[in-house]
Protein backbone atom coordinates (compact mmCIF):
# COMPACT_ATOMS: atom_id res chain seq x y z
CA UNK A 1 0.00 0.00 0.00
CA UNK A 2 1.07 3.63 -0.61
CA UNK A 3 0.33 7.55 -1.28
CA UNK A 4 -0.22 7.93 -4.95
CA UNK A 5 0.88 11.40 -5.91
CA UNK A 6 -2.09 13.36 -7.18
CA UNK A 7 -0.49 17.10 -8.03
CA UNK A 8 -1.20 16.35 -11.73
CA UNK A 9 -3.71 14.73 -13.36
CA UNK A 10 -6.69 13.03 -11.57
CA UNK A 11 -5.81 9.30 -10.77
CA UNK A 12 -8.41 6.81 -10.75
CA UNK A 13 -6.88 3.64 -9.30
CA UNK A 14 -9.70 0.71 -9.48
CA UNK A 15 -9.44 -3.15 -8.06
CA UNK A 16 -11.70 -5.95 -7.79
CA UNK A 17 -12.90 -7.31 -4.31
CA UNK A 18 -12.75 -10.21 -2.80
CA UNK A 19 -15.78 -11.69 -3.81
CA UNK A 20 -14.61 -10.44 -7.70
CA UNK A 21 -11.31 -11.70 -7.93
CA UNK A 22 -12.83 -15.34 -6.76
CA UNK A 23 -15.47 -14.97 -9.95
CA UNK A 24 -12.55 -13.99 -12.28
CA UNK A 25 -10.29 -17.34 -11.47
CA UNK A 26 -13.08 -19.56 -12.62
CA UNK A 27 -11.76 -18.41 -16.01
CA UNK A 28 -15.29 -19.90 -17.44
CA UNK A 29 -16.37 -16.57 -18.59
CA UNK A 30 -19.04 -15.95 -15.86
CA UNK A 31 -17.10 -12.78 -14.72
CA UNK A 32 -18.74 -9.57 -15.45
CA UNK A 33 -18.72 -6.41 -13.55
CA UNK A 34 -22.24 -5.41 -12.84
CA UNK A 35 -21.79 -2.66 -9.79
CA UNK A 36 -18.88 -0.77 -8.33
CA UNK A 37 -18.25 1.42 -5.60
CA UNK A 38 -16.18 4.91 -5.57
CA UNK A 39 -15.13 6.87 -2.06
CA UNK A 40 -13.38 9.71 -1.07
CA UNK A 41 -11.76 8.27 2.24
CA UNK A 42 -9.04 10.71 2.43
CA UNK A 43 -10.83 13.93 0.74
CA UNK A 44 -10.86 17.05 3.38
CA UNK A 45 -13.82 19.25 1.92
CA UNK A 46 -13.21 21.86 4.81
CA UNK A 47 -9.99 22.67 2.56
CA UNK A 48 -12.36 24.16 0.11
CA UNK A 49 -10.92 27.88 0.35
CA UNK A 50 -13.23 30.25 -1.65
CA UNK A 51 -11.68 33.02 -0.68
CA UNK A 52 -8.55 32.43 -2.25
CA UNK A 53 -6.88 35.06 -3.60
CA UNK A 54 -5.85 34.06 -7.20
CA UNK A 55 -9.50 33.47 -7.74
CA UNK A 56 -12.30 30.52 -8.21
CA UNK A 57 -9.91 28.31 -10.14
CA UNK A 58 -8.11 27.77 -7.00
CA UNK A 59 -10.88 27.19 -4.38
CA UNK A 60 -10.47 23.79 -4.62
CA UNK A 61 -6.54 23.11 -5.92
CA UNK A 62 -6.05 21.96 -2.16
CA UNK A 63 -8.22 18.93 -2.29
CA UNK A 64 -7.22 17.86 -6.18
CA UNK A 65 -3.63 17.91 -4.91
CA UNK A 66 -4.30 15.91 -1.72
CA UNK A 67 -2.10 12.62 -1.77
CA UNK A 68 -4.21 9.47 -2.04
CA UNK A 69 -4.28 5.94 -0.92
CA UNK A 70 -3.27 3.26 -3.78
CA UNK A 71 -6.32 1.00 -4.10
CA UNK A 72 -6.44 -2.14 -1.89
CA UNK A 73 -8.46 -5.00 -1.40
CA UNK A 74 -8.85 -5.28 2.08
CA UNK A 75 -12.33 -5.62 2.96
CA UNK A 76 -12.13 -4.74 6.21
CA UNK A 77 -10.22 -1.60 6.11
CA UNK A 78 -11.08 0.14 2.36
CA UNK A 79 -14.05 2.05 1.42
CA UNK A 80 -15.74 3.17 4.60
CA UNK A 81 -17.34 6.37 2.87
CA UNK A 82 -18.67 5.61 -0.04
CA UNK A 83 -20.61 8.10 -2.79
CA UNK A 84 -23.55 7.67 -3.91
CA UNK A 85 -25.56 9.38 -6.24
CA UNK A 86 -29.30 11.28 -5.24
CA UNK A 87 -31.90 12.25 -7.72
CA UNK A 88 -33.12 14.93 -5.04
CA UNK A 89 -30.41 17.96 -4.94
CA UNK A 90 -32.31 19.92 -2.29
CA UNK A 91 -31.60 17.51 0.64
CA UNK A 92 -29.92 19.06 3.97
CA UNK A 93 -29.70 16.28 5.98
CA UNK A 94 -28.72 12.47 4.82
CA UNK A 95 -29.76 9.50 7.09
CA UNK A 96 -27.62 7.74 9.26
CA UNK A 97 -27.36 4.32 11.12
CA UNK A 98 -27.61 4.58 14.91
CA UNK A 99 -27.52 1.59 17.98
CA UNK A 100 -30.90 1.99 19.69
CA UNK A 101 -30.28 1.17 23.34
CA UNK A 102 -33.72 2.61 24.36
CA UNK A 103 -34.90 -1.05 25.54
CA UNK A 104 -33.95 -2.84 28.01
CA UNK A 105 -33.17 -5.95 26.00
CA UNK A 106 -31.19 -3.79 23.38
CA UNK A 107 -28.46 -2.15 25.46
CA UNK A 108 -24.59 -2.88 25.70
CA UNK A 109 -23.70 -4.20 28.25
CA UNK A 110 -21.63 -2.41 30.90
CA UNK A 111 -18.62 -3.06 29.51
CA UNK A 112 -19.27 -0.83 26.55
CA UNK A 113 -19.67 -3.93 23.92
CA UNK A 114 -22.53 -6.36 23.76
CA UNK A 115 -21.80 -9.74 24.62
CA UNK A 116 -21.81 -13.11 23.39
CA UNK A 117 -22.15 -16.01 25.55
CA UNK A 118 -20.38 -18.91 23.51
CA UNK A 119 -22.11 -21.87 25.51
CA UNK A 120 -24.52 -22.68 28.30
CA UNK A 121 -22.25 -23.01 30.94
CA UNK A 122 -21.75 -19.31 30.21
CA UNK A 123 -24.74 -18.61 29.96
CA UNK A 124 -25.90 -19.92 32.78
CA UNK A 125 -28.59 -22.31 30.57
CA UNK A 126 -26.86 -25.54 31.57
CA UNK A 127 -28.26 -28.09 34.07
CA UNK A 128 -25.72 -26.96 36.86
CA UNK A 129 -26.77 -22.91 36.72
CA UNK A 130 -23.67 -22.84 38.56
CA UNK A 131 -22.22 -19.27 39.88
CA UNK A 132 -19.75 -19.47 36.63
CA UNK A 133 -22.39 -17.95 34.18
CA UNK A 134 -21.79 -14.46 32.82
CA UNK A 135 -25.33 -14.11 31.86
CA UNK A 136 -27.92 -14.67 34.64
CA UNK A 137 -27.51 -12.97 37.79
CA UNK A 138 -27.99 -13.53 41.17
CA UNK A 139 -31.18 -13.24 41.27
CA UNK A 140 -31.98 -14.96 38.15
CA UNK A 141 -32.27 -12.21 35.54
CA UNK A 142 -30.12 -12.20 32.19
CA UNK A 143 -28.11 -9.77 32.31
CA UNK A 144 -28.33 -6.60 30.09
CA UNK A 145 -26.24 -6.55 27.08
CA UNK A 146 -25.23 -10.16 27.17
CA UNK A 147 -26.60 -12.37 23.89
CA UNK A 148 -26.75 -16.34 24.49
CA UNK A 149 -25.18 -17.50 21.58
CA UNK A 150 -26.34 -21.08 22.06
CA UNK A 151 -29.69 -21.29 23.54
CA UNK A 152 -30.95 -18.05 22.55
CA UNK A 153 -32.88 -18.17 25.69
CA UNK A 154 -32.27 -14.03 26.43
CA UNK A 155 -34.51 -11.72 24.74
CA UNK A 156 -31.21 -9.44 24.51
CA UNK A 157 -30.77 -8.03 21.02
CA UNK A 158 -28.25 -5.77 18.68
CA UNK A 159 -30.72 -3.06 17.11
CA UNK A 160 -29.63 -0.69 14.62
CA UNK A 161 -32.17 2.45 13.77
CA UNK A 162 -31.66 3.87 10.23
CA UNK A 163 -32.73 7.90 9.74
CA UNK A 164 -32.25 11.29 10.15
CA UNK A 165 -31.09 12.42 13.34
CA UNK A 166 -31.68 16.10 13.65
CA UNK A 167 -34.22 17.75 15.92
CA UNK A 168 -35.03 20.37 13.25
CA UNK A 169 -36.98 17.99 11.52
CA UNK A 170 -40.10 16.45 12.76
CA UNK A 171 -40.43 13.13 12.60
CA UNK A 172 -43.90 12.63 10.98
CA UNK A 173 -41.83 14.50 7.78
CA UNK A 174 -41.97 10.63 6.59
CA UNK A 175 -42.02 11.68 2.75
CA UNK A 176 -37.93 12.58 3.27
CA UNK A 177 -37.11 9.51 3.50
CA UNK A 178 -38.19 8.72 0.37
CA UNK A 179 -35.71 7.31 -1.42
CA UNK A 180 -33.43 6.83 1.06
CA UNK A 181 -35.01 4.05 3.62
CA UNK A 182 -32.53 1.08 3.76
CA UNK A 183 -34.37 -1.99 3.50
CA UNK A 184 -31.29 -3.71 2.64
CA UNK A 185 -28.21 -4.31 4.77
CA UNK A 186 -25.02 -5.99 4.87
CA UNK A 187 -23.66 -7.78 7.72
CA UNK A 188 -19.92 -8.20 8.21
CA UNK A 189 -18.58 -10.90 10.70
CA UNK A 190 -15.64 -12.55 11.72
CA UNK A 191 -16.42 -16.30 10.51
CA UNK A 192 -14.48 -17.83 13.08
CA UNK A 193 -16.23 -16.20 15.71
CA UNK A 194 -20.08 -16.13 15.00
CA UNK A 195 -22.52 -16.51 13.15
CA UNK A 196 -25.58 -13.67 12.32
CA UNK A 197 -28.91 -15.55 12.87
CA UNK A 198 -32.84 -13.89 12.97
CA UNK A 199 -34.33 -13.01 16.55
CA UNK A 200 -35.22 -17.05 17.31
CA UNK A 201 -31.60 -18.05 16.63
CA UNK A 202 -32.09 -19.49 12.93
CA UNK A 203 -28.86 -19.03 11.26
CA UNK A 204 -29.14 -16.65 8.26
CA UNK A 205 -26.82 -17.97 5.30
CA UNK A 206 -24.12 -15.80 4.08
CA UNK A 207 -23.32 -14.90 0.90
CA UNK A 208 -19.67 -15.41 1.02
CA UNK A 209 -16.86 -16.01 2.96
CA UNK A 210 -13.73 -13.46 2.29
CA UNK A 211 -10.40 -14.67 2.46
CA UNK A 212 -9.91 -12.95 5.61
CA UNK A 213 -12.61 -15.22 7.02
CA UNK A 214 -14.76 -12.17 7.17
CA UNK A 215 -18.56 -13.20 6.30
CA UNK A 216 -20.83 -11.30 4.24
CA UNK A 217 -24.70 -11.33 4.87
CA UNK A 218 -26.91 -9.75 3.07
CA UNK A 219 -30.25 -8.76 4.78
CA UNK A 220 -33.78 -7.80 4.33
CA UNK A 221 -37.12 -8.23 5.27
CA UNK A 222 -37.24 -11.68 4.09
CA UNK A 223 -34.70 -12.32 6.10
CA UNK A 224 -37.13 -11.39 9.71
CA UNK A 225 -34.43 -9.07 10.82
CA UNK A 226 -35.24 -5.61 8.84
CA UNK A 227 -38.42 -3.77 9.69
CA UNK A 228 -40.00 -0.67 8.87
CA UNK A 229 -39.90 1.99 11.29
CA UNK A 230 -43.38 3.74 11.37
CA UNK A 231 -43.13 5.21 14.96
CA UNK A 232 -43.01 8.85 14.12
CA UNK A 233 -43.68 9.74 17.71
CA UNK A 234 -41.49 11.60 19.92
CA UNK A 235 -41.24 8.33 22.26
CA UNK A 236 -37.83 7.61 24.51
CA UNK A 237 -37.71 4.28 22.85
CA UNK A 238 -36.53 6.15 20.03
CA UNK A 239 -33.05 7.11 19.30
CA UNK A 240 -33.57 9.23 15.80
CA UNK A 241 -34.91 12.27 16.45
CA UNK A 242 -36.15 12.97 12.87
CA UNK A 243 -37.83 10.97 10.33
CA UNK A 244 -37.20 7.28 10.46
CA UNK A 245 -36.55 4.42 7.82
CA UNK A 246 -35.86 1.11 9.13
CA UNK A 247 -34.97 -1.25 12.12
CA UNK A 248 -32.13 -4.03 11.59
CA UNK A 249 -32.96 -6.60 14.54
CA UNK A 250 -30.52 -9.48 15.21
CA UNK A 251 -28.37 -12.27 17.22
CA UNK A 252 -25.47 -13.46 17.17
CA UNK A 253 -25.01 -17.61 17.52
CA UNK A 254 -21.37 -18.41 18.89
CA UNK A 255 -19.31 -20.58 16.57
CA UNK A 256 -18.98 -24.22 16.81
CA UNK A 257 -15.27 -23.73 17.54
CA UNK A 258 -15.50 -21.01 20.09
CA UNK A 259 -18.76 -23.29 22.00
CA UNK A 260 -16.37 -26.60 21.91
CA UNK A 261 -12.89 -25.30 22.23
CA UNK A 262 -10.51 -22.57 23.87
CA UNK A 263 -8.19 -22.99 21.05
CA UNK A 264 -9.06 -19.22 19.03
CA UNK A 265 -9.60 -18.01 22.90
CA UNK A 266 -6.09 -18.65 23.19
CA UNK A 267 -4.84 -17.69 19.94
CA UNK A 268 -6.82 -14.52 19.60
CA UNK A 269 -8.03 -13.28 22.51
CA UNK A 270 -7.31 -12.63 26.75
CA UNK A 271 -8.89 -13.27 29.87
CA UNK A 272 -10.49 -10.57 31.94
CA UNK A 273 -12.15 -11.32 35.90
CA UNK A 274 -15.19 -9.36 37.28
CA UNK A 275 -16.91 -9.55 33.86
CA UNK A 276 -20.27 -8.89 35.91
CA UNK A 277 -19.16 -6.02 37.92
CA UNK A 278 -20.53 -7.54 41.12
CA UNK A 279 -18.31 -7.49 44.55
CA UNK A 280 -18.14 -10.90 45.21
CA UNK A 281 -15.84 -12.78 43.47
CA UNK A 282 -16.20 -14.15 39.81
CA UNK A 283 -14.81 -16.42 37.72
CA UNK A 284 -11.71 -15.54 34.79
CA UNK A 285 -13.76 -15.54 31.33
CA UNK A 286 -11.75 -16.06 28.12
CA UNK A 287 -12.65 -12.96 25.65
CA UNK A 288 -12.32 -12.27 22.22
CA UNK A 289 -13.20 -8.41 21.14
CA UNK A 290 -14.10 -8.21 17.25
CA UNK A 291 -16.67 -5.54 15.50
CA UNK A 292 -19.64 -6.64 13.62
CA UNK A 293 -20.08 -3.89 10.36
CA UNK A 294 -23.23 -2.85 9.52
CA UNK A 295 -23.95 -1.04 5.70
CA UNK A 296 -26.98 0.25 4.29
CA UNK A 297 -27.30 -0.61 0.62
CA UNK A 298 -28.98 2.73 -0.15
CA UNK A 299 -26.72 5.15 1.12
CA UNK A 300 -23.64 3.22 2.18
CA UNK A 301 -23.67 4.64 5.69
CA UNK A 302 -22.04 1.99 7.80
CA UNK A 303 -21.37 1.27 11.01
CA UNK A 304 -19.18 -0.26 13.41
CA UNK A 305 -20.54 -2.26 16.64
CA UNK A 306 -18.09 -3.96 19.27
CA UNK A 307 -18.76 -7.40 19.54
CA UNK A 308 -17.13 -9.59 22.99
CA UNK A 309 -17.62 -13.31 22.58
CA UNK A 310 -16.79 -14.85 26.08
CA UNK A 311 -16.41 -18.22 27.15
CA UNK A 312 -16.16 -18.97 31.58
CA UNK A 313 -13.31 -21.12 32.16
CA UNK A 314 -14.35 -23.71 34.57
Amino acid sequence: MAFLDNSGDIILDVVLTDHGRKVLARGDGSFQITKFAVCDEEIDYSLYNSSHASGSAYYDLEILQTPILEAFTNNASSMKTKLISLQNNNLLYLPVLKLNENYLETKRHTTGVYVVAVDRETEGTDAAQTTEAIGIDSSGNHVSGILFGESFESSNTIRVDQGIDSSEISPKQTSIMDGLTEDVYIIQLDNRLGRITDLNGNRIAEDYIDDDNIAFYTVDASSGVVSNNSDDSTSSTQTIAGPRGSILNFKIAASLDLNTSTYLFSKLGSTVSNIMGRDDTEPTVRIIDTIVRVTGMVTGYSIDIPVRFAKTIT
